[in-house]
């Protein structure tokens, strides 16, 4: 594709589209998981989050032809993905106070960059099909995501402070993301091929986590 063509400037449009859909998901988890941390390190959980989801969405955008060919990626991706949104849920708002801060801050470190390679996929897949094999496109794409993800953090993170309900409705936009991973893989086109079941699925994760993490807080306050 020949640089700074108007099919270059409509693949570079469509990219940033994408991101700015898709790295709406990456900046809920990424606050999130870095909710219960001291005050004092939430910009740094958010700045290496973020570092590290690009890290990992990089060297997944080089292979991407090899993960077009492993059968079963987007299914085991939308399980690992509906396990992180239950587990934001689950983990209570005191574990800053249970052991050292390091710990505490290293374990966001890993919520963070699991889930965007979980959720890094959809996102590779649809940048490298709008570049058209055209590298310094899926270059852009990937820088362009930086500033959408940080700047997004950021504000999800201070709503959350403000409105907690917010962390269900993330952990809820995390299972819907999850579900379509499931829907979308090609090894379950003849089981997802009528509407009723892809919105069955849907359904079934967003109340599933929703529910799991709602007996999940009321065991603890039984227990506490």
């Amino acid at each position: 594709m020949e640089l700074f063509s108007t099919a270059w400037w409509s693949a570079l449009l469509a990219i940033i589209l994408i991101d700015l859909v898709l790295a709406g998901d990456n900046a809920i988890v990424i606050a999130l998981a870095a909710r219960n941390l001291p005050q004092q390190l939430r910009g740094k959980a958010i700045v290496w989050g973020t570092v590290g989801a690009i890290v990992v969405r990089s060297a997944m955008t080089v292979g991407v032809v090899w993960l077009l060919k492993i059968p079963g990626l987007m299914l085991v991706g939308g399980i690992g993905l509906v396990w992180i949104a239950y587990r934001l849920l689950a983990d209570p708002a005191g574990d800053e106070a249970h052991g050292p801060v390091a710990t505490t801050f290293w374990s966001a470190m890993k919520t963070i960059i699991v889930a965007d390679a979980l959720m890094g996929i959809d996102n590779v897949l649809g940048v490298a099909g709008a570049a058209h094999g055209s590298f310094d496109l899926v270059v852009i794409g990937l820088l362009v995501s930086v500033p959408i993800v940080v700047f997004g953090s950021t504000v999800v993170l201070k709503l959350v402070e403000r409105f907690p309900l917010i962390i269900q409705a993330g952990a809820a936009v995390l299972a819907f993301t999850a579900a379509r991973m499931i829907v979308g893989e090609p090894l379950l086109d003849e089981v997802f091929d009528h509407t009723a079941a892809r919105w069955a699925t849907y359904i079934a994760a967003v109340a599933g986590v929703l529910a799991a993490g709602w007996w999940n807080a009321r065991r603890a306050g039984a227990g506490g």
